[in-house]
């Protein structure tokens, strides 16, 4: 099991910044690798990524999302991952966005991956891409999913 943890800096309000990472499906326009993503319900995710020319599918939930804060998920079938994403202020025009991912990696092409860093790069250049699109839209979201899901057991 890998650990990888980036963050970002994007120029704009966190309510922004939050609201665009709810829109799953708009995924693609800036994760390497991830091909397509159907939103389900509110609280599961179908993927299908291609990474080294492996494509998998995988089913995910979200576990906890509260708005301007958090969204975690964790994959239901497929190569065993998990993580969140967390938003903090830095000021009015300003938001850090951290991912924290633990990430089972699958096969060899993926176990490969891991060893020689390609996934800590490729998710270091999923968030510097996030802060393009969104940056690009002049600050503004392709929509946003504002409701609130605890954590199990709570």
């Amino acid at each position: 099991m890998s650990t990888i943890t980036e963050s970002v800096d994007v120029n704009v309000d966190v309510r922004t910044a939050y609201n665009q990472w709810t829109q799953f499906e708009s995924f693609p326009e800036f994760m390497e690798g991830v091909e397509e993503i159907r939103q389900l319900d509110d609280t599961h995710t179908h993927w299908v990524t291609k990474i080294g020319g492996a494509k998998r599918e995988f089913d995910a939930t979200i576990t906890e999302q509260h708005p301007d804060e958090r969204v975690a998920w964790r994959s239901d079938s497929g190569p065993s991952h998990a993580g969140v994403i967390t938003f903090h202020r830095i000021d009015d025009r300003k938001t850090r966005v951290t991912a924290q991912m633990d990430i089972d990696p699958e096969g060899f092409v993926e176990q490969a991956a891991d060893k020689l860093g390609i996934l800590d790069r490729r998710v270091h250049g999923d968030m510097e891409r996030f802060k393009a699109f969104i940056e690009k839209r002049g600050g503004q979201e392709t929509g946003a999913w504002r409701g609130d899901v605890d954590r199990p057991g709570r």
